[in-house]
């Protein structure tokens, strides 16, 4: 039977995704050359063993247009002969890059493949490939004539719909700050970080070695001072259930960032002197409720549990996207889980959601949470725009 495992995951910091960010004069392409440099270097690989690049990037626009991922494997120096393909299943992209290169190696087609994600959303912003209500389709509109919402007001009627709280919603964003900075101070966290070099107006580079989101003077009476984010006057008529109580301070953060992990068949791994870290063992995505939109990372991880024979309490720790708190709130509710093995180092809220890219952070974390407190199994989940969620299970080696 052959084992897909992965060798080593790289992440660029995240920085603020908005002019002035850390991160904000690179180009995209740049920035996901940086993590594919960074990650032969640190395993050693040799680079022409590579046989696909799999990216994940969701504006595929502008900058971040024709395959993205080919431009940053020949922008890394790589050999022309490595292919990629970019992908985009919204937020869960890098994740389902992951997926798909270790079903790759798992079913025979690859022996040794990158997979990762890109988004610089200072740059290339989400607005600029929305989907609005004229132009949804014809076809769409006969099924939902009222139309998709904004995410943020999918996120209301989550918290209205599971009963999550303004004041609980807060207190779970002000813990996120403080388990990602006990993260980094603790050098936890900082392992899978690559730095960069962002380019300044005078010609010079500013080295960028942490992530820019956490906030150390962020307290429970300053996030109770934020006004909800997504208060209208449509989504209030159409749906009175709604109370208002979303954020920015309880919602993750636009940033800029990439991650990029190496992949391999474990026999092949071995016989290239390449460690192994852990095995990505089992696969599931999920639809759901499109107008909920969030939601679908409850059935996408039964259904993973289910597939893998586990039970929720034998994961030692969970990586569950905080797109916004009532997420992940909401799915704690349904599943049972320990609040305490639930994004352990922090998530999105404090250390930014680059759409394209997040799913490589949330398995950087989650990797390190296991070899950090010797668990055996990991689980990562992430909601979806659209009504999708991917779950993956890795079994630490």
């Amino acid at each position: 039977m052959r084992r897909a495992v992965m060798v080593d995951v790289v992440r660029s910091p995240f920085g603020r995704g908005r002019a002035g960010g850390a991160l904000s004069t690179l180009h995209p392409v740049d920035l996901y050359a940086a993590v594919l440099r960074a990650l032969i270097a640190r395993t050693g690989v040799d680079p022409a063993l590579i046989e696909d690049v799999i990216t994940g990037c969701v504006i595929q626009v502008a900058e971040q247009s024709g395959n993205i991922g080919r431009q940053a494997v020949l922008a890394a120096g790589l050999p022309e002969s490595v292919p990629a393909v970019t992908l985009d299943r919204k937020c869960g992209s890098a994740q389902q890059a992951v997926d798909f290169a270790a079903q790759g190696v798992i079913a025979g087609a690859y022996d040794c493949v990158i997979a990762g994600g890109v988004e610089m959303m200072s740059l290339v912003p989400m607005k600029i490939n929305r989907m609005g209500k004229d132009n949804e389709g014809p076809l769409f509109h006969r099924r939902y004539p009222d139309g998709m919402v904004r995410q943020g007001i999918s996120a209301e009627l989550i918290a209205a719909r599971w009963s999550v709280g303004r004041d609980e919603m807060d207190a779970f964003a002000l813990d996120s700050h403080r388990r990602a900075l006990a993260a980094e101070d603790a050098g936890v966290t900082q392992r899978a970080l690559a730095p960069v070099e962002a380019p300044l107006p005078d010609g010079g580079f500013v080295r960028v070695e942490r992530d820019e989101g956490p906030r150390r003077d962020t307290s429970l009476e300053r996030l109770a001072s934020l006004k909800p984010a997504f208060e209208d006057p449509a989504a209030a008529a159409r749906f009175p259930q709604i109370r208002w109580s979303v954020t920015a301070g309880n919602a993750s953060q636009v940033t800029d960032g990439s991650s990029a992990i190496l992949i391999a068949e474990e026999a092949f791994a071995l016989r290239h002197g390449l460690k192994p870290r852990a095995a990505i063992t089992h696969f599931a995505v999920a639809g759901d409720d499109p107008i909920l939109m969030l939601t679908a990372v409850i059935p996408a991880t039964r259904k993973l549990l289910q597939r893998a024979g586990l039970g929720i309490d034998r994961i030692d720790a969970f990586e569950v996207n905080e797109a916004f708190a009532s997420v992940v709130l909401a799915w704690m509710r349904e599943t049972g889980a320990d609040p305490a093995r639930v994004n352990p180092y922090g998530g999105a809220i404090a250390l930014g959601h680059p759409v394209g890219a997040s799913g490589g952070r949330l398995l950087a974390n989650l990797l390190a949470r296991l070899e950090e407190s010797g668990g055996r199994y990991g689980l990562q989940t992430m909601c979806e725009s659209g009504g999708m969620a991917n779950a993956t299970l890795i079994e630490r080696l």
